[in-house]
């Protein structure tokens, strides 16, 4: 029975209860009753259908705080008394201590009216209670054209609204204001009735071992762990795109996220929607038209979303914060790793070479400046020399170069993991650095170095560095001029170049490597990859290479060579 349709059902005195604890501890009806209630006995009422009474008044007291669960406990069959004792004297003890709930403009309409009345609701597209309150005051009989409800269910409805006033500004808080604006993480306002201090999954508070009151300090928490500031972009970005959604979309807090909004969200990322609110071009996070998304998710990106979100979870539930992990068991289509590299994200020895070109001269015929465009070539040369993550490229300060006992040159990185490793600079990447480092007017002699300065400086202060970011921008602009330069030689190439990412340097460098003889160990050792086996997904994208290599393990016999191929 919801609030609207009955009086509130009291609590049982202590007589009522004790007679009915001494039932559960195995006293037949009569007894109990005798013994504790004696005196409360109405005339002809038996002692089993008092006992029942007072098992009924406890359901309905725990139906109105909304725990279903515990009513649909205390209304067990009689014969169950003894298997259900311990669970219901438990059951007494957290009924005794909850207070009576207070409507939340996200809830479900059927938790607080009357049932007709919800279906009618329902049917009519008005879910949640912060729906319907911005429909009840702005006209008279509003009721009418919500098909099944009338007159008496609409008073009652309009009575409950008038019992808890701050629902009407709290829904227009949460429905009109977010849904017209999107925020990033770090000025994104969560508005109370879904920040998931109340959240449906969220742990007892007294057990967990968080300081956070709510789902963004707890995300915020976890954020903080990641030392790998690409890491924490990372993670960032997913947890934003989650709680954006959660909220305007669903209309819930991420602890009160269930199964079927998991499945829902994985379909949302294959396709956001609206579009118009979700998705855009690439904008700083500070602009007013800043999307969460660029575009469709492909399935290894949905899977990788997922994954992140996945490990939040198992992290919350560890520090006793959450219940549940929704995304548990959510799998991707589509999404394995099991299958060859995508070659197509690779520049060939011949398109590389095209693409090198564009850049020289590049401060004449593309609008870039001098210094820009000397950055620009020596980016393209180090990077393609040294396979670095983007990550890598931008924290790499002079500092960090060292020659060994015989003469090499190392780059010493810290790279995925916080995990500190060393690269090795060839001819290429040296020469470009002495060449870039004069341009700068700057010593070339490593001992007259300053070890802070950055391999890669903005253009107004040397010894200051860009951004990742940044880098991506500049990268991207590149292959955008190069791609418009090079329609008219080589289409195919071009339309490569407009779907390329910085993150292809690193998949060239480690293909052309391969390609000219370099040992898999080595590749993989330089790219700092945990096992072979990732590195040698570059293998697969020369099958020229290693058709020419078995061909030269199994020569033909000269006396019966084949002839015809």
């Amino acid at each position: 029975m919801h609030g609207v349709e009955s009086e509130s059902a009291g609590f049982p005195t202590l007589s009522q209860l004790a007679a009915l604890r001494a039932w559960y501890a195995g006293l037949p009806a009569r007894a109990a009753v005798a013994q504790y209630l004696g005196q409360s006995r109405a005339t002809g009422q038996s002692s089993r259908a008092m006992l029942s009474g007072i098992r009924r008044q406890l359901a309905e007291f725990a139906r109105q705080r909304h725990r279903d669960d515990l009513a649909l406990l205390i209304a067990h069959p009689a014969a169950e008394r003894e298997e259900r004792a311990r669970a219901v004297r438990d059951a007494i003890e957290k009924l005794q201590q909850l207070p009576l709930p207070v409507p939340m403009v996200t809830d479900s309409v059927d938790r607080w009216l009357p049932t007709r009345a919800a279906r009618a609701l329902q049917t009519s597209g008005i879910r949640t209670l912060a729906d319907l309150t911005l429909r009840v005051p702005r006209r008279r009989r509003w009721w009418a054209v919500v098909p099944g409800l009338g007159a008496r269910s609409a008073r009652q409805i309009e009575e409950f609204f008038a019992a808890n006033p701050e629902l009407t500004e709290r829904a227009r808080a949460l429905v009109v204001a977010p849904r017209t604006e999107i925020s990033p993480w770090e000025h994104l306002i969560v508005p109370q009735e879904v920040d998931g201090s109340r959240g449906t999954f969220r742990a007892p508070q007294a057990t967990c071992t968080l300081s956070a009151s709510n789902d963004y300090e707890a995300v915020r928490a976890w954020l903080s762990l990641q030392e790998s500031a690409a890491t924490q972009r990372a993670y960032r970005k997913e947890a934003e795109r989650l709680m954006l959604w959660a909220i305007l979309e669903r209309g819930r807090a991420l602890s009160s996220l269930t199964t079927e909004d998991a499945i829902a969200y994985r379909a949302f990322l294959r396709r956001p929607s609206p579009r118009e609110r979700w998705v855009g071009p690439a904008r700083p996070r500070t602009s007013a038209e800043w999307r969460p998304f660029q575009g469709a998710l492909a399935p290894r990106s949905v899977a990788y979303a997922l994954s992140v979100i996945g490990a939040l979870y198992r992290w919350l539930i560890e520090q006793r914060y959450a219940l549940a992990n929704p995304f548990a068991g959510v799998k991707v289509k589509g999404a394995g790793h099991g299958g060859a590299f995508d070659g197509s994200r690779v520049f060939t020895e011949h398109e590389w070479s095209l693409i090198r070109s564009t850049a020289d001269g590049i401060e004449w015929i593309g609008g870039w400046s001098e210094e820009g465009a000397q950055r620009l070539r020596f980016v393209l040369d180090f990077w393609y020399a040294t396979g670095l993550r983007p990550s890598e490229m931008v924290d790499a300060r002079l500092g960090s170069i060292e020659p060994d006992a015989q003469g090499d040159t190392w780059l010493n990185v810290v790279g995925k993991g916080n995990k500190r490793g060393k690269v090795a600079l060839p001819l290429l990447a040296r020469g470009a650095l002495d060449q870039y480092l004069a341009q700068r007017g700057l010593p070339v002699t490593p001992s007259r170095w300053s070890p802070n300065t950055a391999l890669l400086p903005g253009l107004t202060e040397d010894a200051a560095g860009i951004s990742a970011s940044r880098l991506w921008a500049v990268m991207r602009r590149f292959f955008l001029h190069a791609a418009q330069a090079l329609e008219s030689v080589n289409a195919s190439v071009a339309d490569k170049l407009k779907r390329a990412t910085p993150h292809w340097m690193r998949h060239t460098h480690a293909t052309h490597a391969l390609a000219r003889g370099a040992e898999l160990t080595t590749v993989r050792d330089n790219l700092r990859h945990a096992s072979v086996a990732t590195t040698s997904v570059y293998l697969h994208t020369d099958e020229v290479k290693r058709a020419r290599q078995i061909g030269e393990a199994f020569p033909a016999r000269i006396s019966g060579s084949a002839k015809g191929w």
